[in-house]
């Protein structure tokens, strides 16, 4: 006789055959399935903050909806910049890559799937015939829910699947099952079937694992059970530290249910495990924050506007609008906001203020000359490419020159045209800059001194004669060459190479050196725009503010993400939110 389900609430029954108290498989669902379908990597697109239950409604779809990131209009109309995307510009990198040529795919197609996965609920025969025509190699049990929950099959295909398993085995249905079941509950929203899910789980094991709580207290959050996911919270932390992700869920939860005090507790909580908190957990305090008219918590949110500062954080979008709204409905206060760019100059275009600079101070540029020297330098990696009799050659070199204006990375700016002769694009270049006497320091390599098709004796002859040069081994790396002669020519020293100095950037010991050397970098390196052979070379120019939140009191500027403009981590937003105080 087929065993009929109509929903997950008969399932208490199927564990009483077989109690047990013990821990998770260790092959179970989250192990297999999270790695190999990358659920944790992308689940704000699994999940929906939707809630199911009519209780909360008012509450609920008020934040619910604005947490969407729906595309909304910017106000004023904001210029478009005709010539190429600044080095560090958002989206620059993506539009670099679009026009470059294409690598051929070389990655082979994924196996075909024996079988089909039904579209509609199946009885008992149906089921004995589709696995008769299973092919692969796979537990076909397994197999099959695996791959509902990676396509999101509907829940009345999962119930019945999981029926037949059911009557199969006595009633019983394995736990790797019944927690893809819960994903596809949590995918559709479906509250009640996770309570349900979540009391089986209470009654048939002592813990679970990451995953398993991850969708408990997702499922749970938006409940009348939500106080379970502080429970949940504190049974995952006996075994580790919780993810963003779920701290992200209880503030939710809390939020969602006015218990703005547990939420500013998981907040500091998260922070002291020195995480970084979910953009959509800070957009949501200033979402709830627009109807609470409390000085505690303005300072609060201004907080989290000054975190964002010091982690150099830049909200969406959305997350700009949710800013904007809060702080224009700030009573008494007459806060305006607008969506705008910031000129060459440096001056925003919305309100005129000046932005701050780029430069560092003389404190700043010290501080970061010395820990580059320590961890780049002298404790990098360096000298898996060069000597350290080398580099003590080159240390001596720049002490017997004067400060140079700009170092140039050589062979970099060599190959900046593929097809053109190296030794001529190289000799353009320096003989430009020559011409407002600057400088210059050409680094290179030993081989761009032989007489070659790519490489013209005389041409390098020309070269020597008009800025300093050293050539290191062939072998060497320039990087380390470059920042050295640039940090002790002092802070007016620029540089020029297409490199982004990644690499060397990820040597440095700490966070805040990292973002410290950033903003040197986007304040001193030169980039070529324009260069053909036989005509004048343009560069871009340096943008001389700094990309960041900041604050003079009576006005905030807060550089944002655009939508739809993909940015890498090494680039920076154009748009900013503008807003100032009306007198």
């Amino acid at each position: 006789m087929t065993l009929c389900l109509s929903g997950i609430r008969g399932f208490p029954k199927l564990w009483k055959s077989n109690p047990y108290r013990g821990q998770v498989p260790s092959h179970s669902y989250l192990s297999l399935f999270f790695t190999n379908y990358h659920v944790i990597r992308n689940q704000q697109r699994w999940f929906s903050l939707k809630p199911i239950s009519p209780q909360n409604t008012k509450v609920t779809d008020q934040l619910i909806a604005k947490n969407r990131s729906v595309k909304k209009g910017i106000e004023g109309s904001i210029k478009q910049v005709s010539h190429p995307p600044h080095l560090f510009a958002a989206g620059a990198a993506k539009k670099r890559s679009q026009t470059s040529a294409q690598n051929n795919d070389h990655a082979s197609s994924p196996p075909r799937n024996t079988i089909q996965l039904p579209t509609k609920p199946l009885n008992s025969e149906e089921w004995d015939k589709l696995k008769e025509d299973f092919k692969g190699k796979a537990n076909f049990e397994n197999w099959i829910s695996m791959q509902m929950a990676h396509s999101n099959s509907s829940i009345d295909v999962a119930k019945s699947f999981l029926a037949w398993v059911a009557a199969k085995n006595n009633g019983i249905v394995g736990y790797n099952l019944l927690v893809r079941y819960l994903h596809l509950c949590v995918f559709y929203k479906q509250t009640s079937e996770v309570i349900d899910i979540y009391e089986i789980m209470k009654a048939r094991y002592k813990s679970l694992e990451s995953g398993a709580y991850t969708l408990l207290i997702r499922g749970l959050m938006d409940s009348d059970r939500w106080r379970e996911t502080l429970k949940l919270l504190e049974d995952l932390k006996k075994v580790m530290t919780p993810s963003v992700r779920n701290y992200n869920d209880c503030i939710l939860g809390a939020l969602l249910h006015q218990d703005v005090n547990v939420a500013w507790d998981l907040y500091e909580e998260l922070l002291s495990h020195e995480l970084i908190p979910m953009l959509e957990t800070l957009k949501t305090f200033f979402d709830f924050g627009k109807d609470i008219k409390d000085d505690h918590y303005s300072n609060k949110l201004l907080g989290i506007l000054l975190y964002l500062r010091n982690k150099q954080l830049y909200p969406g979008e959305s997350f700009a609008h949710s800013i904007k709204t809060w702080f224009e409905s700030i009573p008494g206060k007459q806060w305006k906001g607008q969506f705008t760019t910031v000129q060459k100059s440096g001056q925003c275009t919305g309100c005129g203020k000046t932005i701050e600079s780029i430069h560092l101070s003389s404190e700043e540029y010290e501080f970061l000359k010395e820990k580059i020297m320590t961890d780049v330098i002298d404790g990098g990696d360096q000298y898996r490419k060069t000597t350290p009799q080398e580099l003590k050659r080159f240390k001596n070199f720049v002490k017997s020159c004067p400060p140079f204006d700009i170092v140039i990375d050589g062979l970099n700016v060599a190959k900046m045209i593929p097809k053109a002769r190296e030794s001529q694009i190289l000799l353009e270049v320096v003989s430009q800059l020559t011409k407002q006497n600057l400088q210059l320091l050409v680094l290179g390599r030993k081989h761009m001194l032989k007489q070659s098709s790519r490489w013209r004796k005389d041409e390098m002859e020309k070269v020597q004669k008009q800025a300093s040069c050293f050539f290191a081994d062939n072998i060497s790396e320039d990087d380390p060459f470059l920042l050295y002669a640039t940090l002790n020519s002092g802070n007016h020293c620029r540089f020029i190479t297409k490199d982004l100095m990644r690499d060397h950037k990820a040597c440095l010991s700490d966070a805040q050196t990292q973002r410290l050397f950033f903003k040197w970098q986007r304040g001193h390196q030169l980039a070529i725009r324009h260069i053909f052979q036989g005509s004048k070379i343009t560069f871009q120019h340096i943008i001389n503010y700094d990309t960041v939140v900041q604050t003079t009191g009576d006005s905030w500027h807060i550089p944002y993400d655009e939508d739809g403009v993909e940015r890498y981590s090494y680039e920076i937003p154009t748009r900013w939110l503008c807003l100032h105080q009306e007198t």
